[in-house]
């Protein structure tokens, strides 16, 4: 008889056992520890396989949350209008969406969309390397050049891609990606994925990355990689300090502008552009999925890294090219942004409204600058309640639990956007403030008992004594820097 067990396969006959190692002489003490489980000579054939799929059937989280009534997630959206949605036959006021500039219902980006499906059809069908490169591509990565002041644009499916592609490609074996640790997950999985190690530094902390950097050996590639704005937490990054620490180290320098772009800097060119920085960071990535309201990524910077790019990403060249009717949205998304500037107007009166608003109900938001605003709850329990019943009076917003946020720090995630009125966002705050005194949200610990509470997040970097301030009171003035851990699709 014969059972397999990884490489080593082994022949059982009788009392006797003769091992036939096929690639690997391991010892048969390493698998069976004691003989009653060998089998007889009348046992059929067996596998002794770790199950792959056992943590599948053991998965109860979301059924349980199904059976208590308030699982947050894959909510259906049966129609939308405007910064509205529909679900369950129900209008809601959507506060979960990236759309900031409210582009993504914008009657000519549809209608552009629509006219691209039409002329090159609902798919390329190849890469980008192979059949799939059209015009349009090519015509949104100049007009991207253009708008961001680089050389070179190149495009990914998707805003994943593109941090994966750029990392895995550009480092090395002996390289280091210094990481801010509250960056995107798909930065935090380009490093993983990529050759290079991954080092690790405090959030938004020119410091932190100073001290890191003296560690690594002086002749080794360095690349220092963070978000411009950061998905969770919604503050900026301090980029001044940190790009003049990192070029003093000789690092490269990349900063990931997702939620900045079409929110921050002139015409909406994001966080690099905001500090005068686009002369000193050697590659900027971006999403679609945000202000330009569809999907999809672009790296862009020097001529030649873009045609390094080309030929050696495999998040490129292995995957099906950007779908017509996408760039072509994109396309006059892009210059809708440019020749209407009062979309950004509207977006930063709304987002200064809902601050100052939630501040005064008594919320703590953090440290956050931008239109991505977190609404600090405490247990995870009481955000997804919170999050329920916010949905039952109309808002439609999401929880972030841990991991995404240090846990007992759960918050209700809310984003804003140019197109929400005053009567929205009034109702808005209304449900939120009637909700905390039903709910007693400012009776959790990080409302009644604030302090310092030991951090359990897995990418951590703690303080000397292994603890963490939590997130700061919602009455300090803003400041860059937040104890919020965004390790989350944004």
């Amino acid at each position: 008889m014969r059972a397999q067990v990884g490489k080593a396969t082994f022949w059982l006959s009788g009392k006797w056992l003769e091992i036939h190692a096929i690639r690997l002489g391991l010892p048969v003490e390493k698998y069976f520890t004691s003989e009653a489980i060998l089998p007889t000579s009348n046992s059929t054939f067996f596998n002794v396989a770790k199950d792959l799929i056992k943590k599948c059937r053991d998965y109860r989280d979301s059924a349980d949350a199904r059976a208590q009534g308030f699982y947050p997630y894959f909510r259906r959206i049966d129609d939308t209008f405007g910064n509205h949605v529909i679900c369950d036959g129900e209008p809601k006021i959507m506060i979960g969406s990236n759309n900031y500039l409210g582009l993504a219902q914008d009657e000519r980006v549809v209608e552009a969309a629509c006219d691209a499906a039409r002329r090159f059809g609902s798919g390329c069908t190849g890469s980008r390397l192979l059949n799939g490169t059209i015009k349009l591509h090519e015509d949104l990565e100049e007009a991207l050049a253009i708008f961001l002041q680089r050389e070179a644009v190149l495009l990914y499916s998707t805003g994943f891609f593109a941090n994966q592609g750029a990392l895995i490609s550009l480092t090395e074996d002996d390289d280091a990606i210094l990481c801010d640790r509250e960056n995107h997950a798909s930065i935090i999985d380009g490093c993983m994925f990529s050759p290079a190690k991954l080092v690790p530094f405090r959030h938004n902390s020119a410091s932190s990355l100073r001290a890191r950097l003296k560690r690594l050996p002086e002749a080794s590639g360095k690349l220092m990689i963070m978000d411009g704005v950061f998905s969770m937490s919604g503050d900026i990054a301090d980029l001044p300090s940190i790009i003049e620490t990192a070029k003093e180290f000789g690092a490269f320098t990349y900063v990931d502008e997702a939620h900045a772009l079409g929110v921050l800097g002139p015409a909406g060119r994001g966080t690099v552009h905001h500090f005068g920085l686009n002369d000193d960071v050697d590659l900027v990535m971006g999403t679609f999925s945000k202000s330009l309201g569809s999907m999809g990524g672009f790296v862009a910077g020097s001529a030649e890294i873009i045609e390094y790019l080309k030929h050696k990403s495999r998040c490129l060249i292995f995957t099906a090219s950007m779908a017509p009717a996408v760039a072509g949205g994109v396309l006059k998304a892009l210059e809708i942004m440019q020749a209407e500037p009062e979309r950004m107007d509207a977006l930063w009166r709304n987002t200064r409204k809902m601050h100052d608003g939630f501040r005064s109900i008594g919320f703590k938001i953090g440290t956050t600058q931008t239109p991505i605003v977190p609404i600090l709850i405490g247990s995870e329990t009481k955000a997804f309640h919170f999050t329920q019943r916010l949905y039952e009076e109309g808002v439609f917003a999401t929880p972030a639990i841990y991991p995404a946020v240090k846990y007992g720090e759960a918050i209700v995630r809310t984003s804003f956007m140019s197109s929400h009125s005053d009567s929205d966002l009034d109702h808005v705050l209304e449900i939120f403030a009637r909700l905390a005194r039903e709910l007693g949200t400012f009776d959790d610990p990080v409302y009644s008992e604030p302090g310092r509470r030991k951090n359990v997040f897995d990418f951590s970097l703690q303080y000397a004594n292994g603890s963490e301030d939590v997130r700061k009171d919602a009455g300090a003035p803003p400041r860059n820097g937040s104890s919020l851990h965004a390790v989350i699709p944004g």
